[in-house]
């Protein structure tokens, strides 16, 4: 006999993309692969598609912070500086 209960996934934590300096959404949605080229997210944008720390933001020049988790897609990606070694 198969059994047929299904495994849930656990739920997993935003990836990470670490970045040099200050960046806007719309630079940030490409560069995380949330969308493949900048028109796809600056759609994704204006349409309300896309999270910033919970929260539906339409500003695609809106500026991103350290820390901040950015959502599209069901795809969370959290932000983080580049730390270069000596």
């Amino acid at each position: 006999m198969v059994d047929a209960t299904r495994r849930r996934s656990e739920p997993r934590g935003p990836s990470v993309v670490s970045v040099d300096g200050p960046i806007t959404l719309g630079q940030f949605v490409k560069l995380a692969g949330l969308a493949s080229t900048g028109g796809e997210a600056k759609r994704l944008v204006a349409e309300g598609l896309v999270l910033v720390n919970g929260r539906v933001e339409t500003r695609r020049g809106h500026k991103l912070a350290v820390g901040d988790v950015v959502e599209a897609l069901g795809v969370m990606v959290e932000m983080t500086a580049r730390c270069d070694g000596p």
